[in-house]
C-alpha cells in the first residue's frame, strides 16, 4: 500500500511522462494518461494501487468537469433542452436495459451453461450499459469546438439524464439482490428528495449565490475567491450527494448558477487548473482498473463483449436520437460519441458483482470490455465524420447542401472578408465592416446564433473555417483577408493550414489570448496574431495616462509606438496622427501580394539588389509554394515566389513595377 505522498508522486510523474509521450506523438493527452494507469496500476508494474483515495481524486476531477459545462449553461437553456433530457434521454436508458433484459434472456435459454443469468442480473448489466463517459466525451466535444452544436447538445442531453438515472439504479439493484416489500416506498421518498434538493437549488440558489459573490468580491482577495469557488463547487456536489444524487450533478447545478452572474468568466478561468489536474487523474484511475491479462487471456470474449454492447448502444441511440427529429448524420454522431462505457457503470457493475447478482470472473471481463471502449473513443471521434459519410446516404447531400448555401450567399462578393467566429470579437468586427462598406462573411458553428444573426441581417452562415470545403465555400480564392477571431490555437493552425493550401498570399488575421503563441501562429502562416492580454493592457496605460493629465495626441502616440513594436504590419507606419490621411487613398498604408511569374526581373536577384525599401516599400514575408519561407537581404527570388509588400498605394505600384519588369 502506498503512502499519501508516494501515491501523488507517482501519479504526478506518470501522467507528466504520459502526456509528453503522447504530445510527441501527436496523440490526445487522454490516451496518455489511460495507458500510464495501466502500466503503473495493480495489474501491470504495480507502481500504484487502485485505492480509494485514488477514487476520490478521479471523482473531484469529474465534478469540475461538471462545473465548468454547468457554467455554459443557463436556467433557460435548461428549460429548451427539456425535451431532449427528458425524453430522449430517458428513452436511452429505459430502452437500453429492456434490451439488455431481453438479449440475456434470449441467451439464458440459447447458452444456459455459458449465461445462467436471470432478469435481475439482465437489468444490473443493461443499467451499467445504459452509462456513458461524461468526462471522456465532454473534453473531446470541447476539444472539438462541438459542445454548441445539435449532436453535442443531444448528447449533453443524454448524459445529465444518465446522471439522474444512477440514483434510482442504485437503489434498484440491491432491492433486486434482496426483494423487500418497501421497494415503490424506497424509490418514491429518493425521488421527492432529489426533486426538493435540486428545486431549492435551482430557484433559491441563484440569488443567495449572487449575493454571496459580491460580497467576496468586495474583499478584494483573490486567494477568498478562490476558497469561495472551491467551498460552492464541493459544497453542492456534498448536497446532491447527500440527498442520494451523484456528486457530479451538485457540481452542474452549482456551476450553471454562477453562469447567470457577471462572475461566470473569472471563475472558469480559476477554474481550470483544478479540473485538468484532476480529469487527468481520472483517467489514470480508469486505466489502472484494467488487467491485461485477463484480456489476453480471455481476448476472443473480451473483444464479443466489447464489440456487441458498442454496436447495440450505438444502434439504439442513432435510432432514438432519429425518432425524436434528429437528422441521420446527426443521430449516427450522438450514437456514435455514446457508444462507449462510463464511470457511473463501472458503480453499477461493482455493485452487481459483490450483490452475487453477476459472477465475478464475469464481471471482471465486462469491466475490461468497458475500459476499452472508453479507449477506443477518442479514435472514433477522430473517425466520427469518416463513419457517417459511409453509414449516412444523404449525408453527403446535406453536408453539399449546407455548403451549397454557403457558396451561394458568398458567390457574388469580392474582395471580402472572411471572419471564423462570429461571438462577440467576431460581431464586433462585423460591425466595424460594415461602417467602413466593406463586405465581410462570417463562418460559426453555433446554430442558434447562425438563426439570430441571420434574421438580423448579418452575413453569417453556419460553417467549420477548420474545413477545407467550408472555406472554398466562403469564397477563400476571391476574399481580401481572413480574420480567425475564436482564441484557440489547435483550431487556428489546422485552419491557416488550409488557408496557406488554398490561398497562401491571402492575409491572416489571429487573435490569442496571450503572446505564448504568437511564434507558433506566425510560423503557421498568420500575418498577425493579435493577443488579448497586451491590448487589455494598452488600454489600461492609456486611460491611466490620461486620467494623470497626458495629452490625448501624446497617449495616441505612445499606444501606436508601442503597437508598432509588438505588431509587424504596424511597425514603421504609425508615428502619429497627421502621418495617415483616411480620406487620401494613396497614403494608405496596406499590404500587396505580388506573385513572380515566369519571365519576372527579379528572379535570379537578391532582395539587397532589388532595393525595394528605397522606392518607399517593405518586403513582410516571402511564401514559396504552400510556406512562408525566412528571408533575409541575400535572399535570391524564385518563379513562382510570392512577394508581400506593405506600403502606400503610390509606392507599391513602383515595386510591383521593379519585381516585375523584364
Amino acid at each position: 500500500m502506498n503512502s499519501p505522498l508516494e501515491l501523488t508522486l507517482i501519479l504526478l510523474v506518470a501522467a507528466v511522462l504520459g502526456v509528453v509521450a503522447f504530445r510527441m506523438m501527436n496523440l490526445p493527452p487522454m490516451l496518455g494518461y489511460l495507458s500510464v494507469g495501466i502500466a503503473i496500476g495493480p495489474h501491470a508494474l504495480g507502481l500504484a494501487s487502485n485505492s480509494n483515495a485514488t477514487h476520490m481524486l478521479a471523482e473531484f476531477g469529474v465534478v469540475f468537469l461538471m462545473f465548468s459545462i454547468g457554467l455554459e449553461f443557463s436556467l433557460p437553456k435548461l428549460k429548451s433542452m427539456r425535451r431532449s433530457v427528458f425524453g430522449l434521454g430517458m428513452a436511452q436508458v429505459v430502452v437500453t436495459i429492456l434490451v439488455t433484459m431481453l438479449c440475456g434472456g434470449l441467451m439464458a435459454k440459447l447458452l444456459p451453461r455459458m449465461f445462467d443469468i436471470g432478469w435481475s442480473a439482465s437489468f444490473s448489466l443493461g443499467g451499467a450499459l445504459s452509462m456513458s463517459s461524461t468526462a471522456i466525451v465532454i473534453k473531446l466535444l470541447t476539444e472539438r469546438l462541438e459542445l454548441e452544436s445539435e449532436h453535442g447538445r443531444r448528447i449533453i442531453s443524454i448524459l445529465l439524464f444518465q446522471d439522474l438515472a444512477v440514483v434510482p439504479l442504485i437503489i434498484l439493484v440491491p432491492s433486486l439482490a434482496n426483494p423487500g416489500p418497501d421497494l415503490l416506498e424506497d424509490l418514491l421518498m429518493a425521488g421527492l428528495k432529489a426533486a426538493f434538493v435540486l428545486f431549492i437549488l435551482l430557484y433559491f440558489g441563484q440569488g443567495l449565490l449572487h449575493r454571496w459573490f459580491q460580497i467576496v468580491v468586495r474583499r478584494r482577495s483573490h486567494e477568498l475567491f478562490m476558497l469561495n469557488l472551491l467551498l460552492i463547487t464541493l459544497g453542492a456536489a456534498w448536497i446532491t450527494e447527500v440527498a442520494g444524487l451523484s456528486l457530479a450533478l451538485g457540481a452542474f447545478v452549482a456551476g450553471m448558477l454562477i453562469s447567470e452572474t457577471e462572475f461566470r468568466i473569472q471563475v472558469e478561468e480559476d477554474i481550470k487548473p483544478f479540473r485538468d489536474v484532476l480529469l487527468g487523474l481520472f483517467f489514470i484511475s480508469v486505466g489502472m482498473m484494467l488487467d491485461m491479462r485477463l484480456v489476453l487471456d480471455n481476448l476472443l470474449l473480451v473483444l464479443v463483449l466489447l464489440t456487441i454492447p458498442l454496436i447495440l448502444k450505438f444502434g439504439l441511440i442513432a435510432l432514438l436520437a432519429r425518432a425524436f427529429g434528429a437528422s441521420p448524420g446527426v443521430a449516427l454522431r450522438t450514437g456514435l460519441g455514446l457508444a462507449q462505457g462510463g464511470e457511473f457503470g463501472f458503480v453499477l457493475l461493482n455493485q452487481a458483482g459483490g450483490l452475487s447478482l453477476v459472477d465475478q470472473g464475469l464481471v471482471q471481463l465486462i469491466l475490461a470490455a468497458m475500459v476499452l471502449s472508453m479507449l477506443a473513443t477518442p479514435f472514433i471521434f477522430a473517425n466520427m465524420d469518416r463513419l457517417v459519410m459511409r453509414l449516412a446516404t444523404n449525408e453527403w447531400m446535406q453536408q453539399s447542401l449546407n455548403l451549397t448555401r454557403l457558396a451561394s450567399r458568398t458567390m457574388k462578393e469580392e474582395q471580402h472578408v472572411i471572419i471564423a467566429g462570429f461571438g462577440r470579437s467576431g460581431q464586433s468586427l462585423a460591425k466595424l465592416l460594415e461602417e467602413e462598406n466593406i463586405p465581410y462573411h462570417a463562418l460559426d458553428l453555433d446554430p442558434e446564433r447562425v438563426i439570430e444573426a441571420q434574421s438580423a441581417g448579418a452575413e453569417v452562415s453556419y460553417g467549420d473555417a477548420s474545413r477545407r470545403e467550408s472555406l472554398i465555400a466562403a469564397g477563400i480564392h476571391r476574399a481580401a483577408a481572413i480574420v480567425i477571431t475564436y482564441a484557440d490555437t489547435q483550431s487556428a493552425l489546422k485552419t491557416l493550414h488550409f488557408v496557406n493550401e488554398l490561398a497562401p498570399t491571402l492575409p491572416a488575421i489571429v487573435r490569442s489570448l496571450g503572446d505564448d503563441d504568437i511564434d507558433v501562429l506566425r510560423s503557421a502562416g498568420a500575418d498577425e496574431v493579435v493577443p488579448e492580454a497586451i491590448e487589455g493592457s494598452l488600454m489600461l496605460a492609456s486611460h491611466a495616462l490620461l486620467l494623470k493629465g497626458v495629452p490625448l495626441r501624446r497617449v495616441i502616440q505612445r499606444v501606436q509606438t508601442a503597437r508598432s513594436e509588438r505588431y509587424a504590419s504596424l511597425r514603421g507606419y504609425f508615428h502619429g496622427l497627421d502621418d495617415v490621411a483616411d480620406d487620401d487613398e494613396h497614403l494608405q498604408v496596406r499590404l500587396h501580394s505580388v506573385p513572380l511569374h515566369d519571365k519576372a526581373g527579379a528572379i535570379g536577384l537578391s532582395l539587397e539588389q532589388l532595393d525595394l525599401p528605397q522606392l518607399g516599400t517593405e518586403v513582410t514575408a516571402v511564401r514559396r509554394g504552400k510556406t512562408r519561407i525566412p528571408f533575409a537581404p541575400d535572399t535570391l527570388l524564385m518563379a513562382g515566389d510570392v512577394v508581400v509588400l506593405r506600403g502606400a498605394a503610390a509606392a507599391l505600384e513602383r515595386a510591383e513595377k521593379r519585381l516585375l519588369a523584364k
